[in-house]
């Protein structure tokens, strides 16, 4: 890997500052483009540890029942957690991963990955920090799913993929039901009680004039 190329690198993850030039010269280190919609399946076996640069990667797992659920994404300067899990116990993996955009990955082989986790501190420190603040996530993930109201989770959703300046989304109700663990037909059914009481309008494959000052105020729990 050339002088140019190890700086890209480092400028996103800088936990690997400290890898002499040396080491970048392993002739299976890559760094590599992909194309949008290739996934990676549960029970994979890695032969590489992967490091987003650019892109969206979604994280997430299906059910018995054939339900998806999105457990996080991950973007530049980010690593799937549970694809480092599963690297350093030698396991399947445990989820399921869907490239949204077009996504450019650095790829270590597992060898080289594990012998750095030994080797730099700095390394070891991110990933594990990576754990502790996923895990927290996806605990938050489950309690919401578990305890809080699916319309304050749909009213949730809304706030944080528009702004006051752009109050419209492009999203189906799949794609929400998708996100959020639950049904279509859930879905669905609390967005037709949102335009009935003036919230927002819905169309095909679009939410519009979302009121989120309405919205804001409704997020807690017993207001449902």
């Amino acid at each position: 890997m050339d002088l140019n190329r190890i700086q890209l690198v480092t400028d996103a993850f800088p936990c690997f500052s400290l890898v002499p030039e040396a080491a970048w010269r392993h002739p299976d280190i890559t760094v590599e483009r992909f194309s949008p919609q290739l996934t990676m399946q549960q029970g994979h076996l890695f032969a590489h540890a992967a490091f987003v640069l650019s892109g969206k990667v979604r994280i997430y797992i299906i059910s018995e029942s054939g339900r998806e659920v999105t457990l996080y994404r991950v973007q530049r300067g980010g690593v799937c957690v549970l694809m480092m899990a599963s690297i350093l116990g030698e396991t399947g993996y445990e989820a399921s991963a869907q490239l949204e955009e077009e996504t450019e990955l650095l790829l270590l082989p597992v060898d080289v990955f594990k012998d750095w986790m030994d080797r730099y501190k700095d390394l070891r420190q991110f990933i594990y920090r990576n754990m502790i603040n996923r895990m927290v996530s996806v605990t938050s993930l489950v309690e919401d799913i578990a305890f809080k109201p699916i319309n304050a989770r749909i009213a949730e959703l809304l706030l944080r993929r528009t702004t006051d300046s752009h109050n419209h989304l492009s999203i189906t109700h799949e794609a929400i039901a998708i996100e959020l663990g639950t049904a279509r037909e859930v879905i669905s059914r609390s967005l037709k009680e949102f335009e009935k009481t003036g919230w927002l309008q819905l169309g095909r494959g679009r939410i519009t004039a979302i009121r989120r000052d309405i919205l804001q105020e409704k997020l807690f729990p017993s207001d449902w």
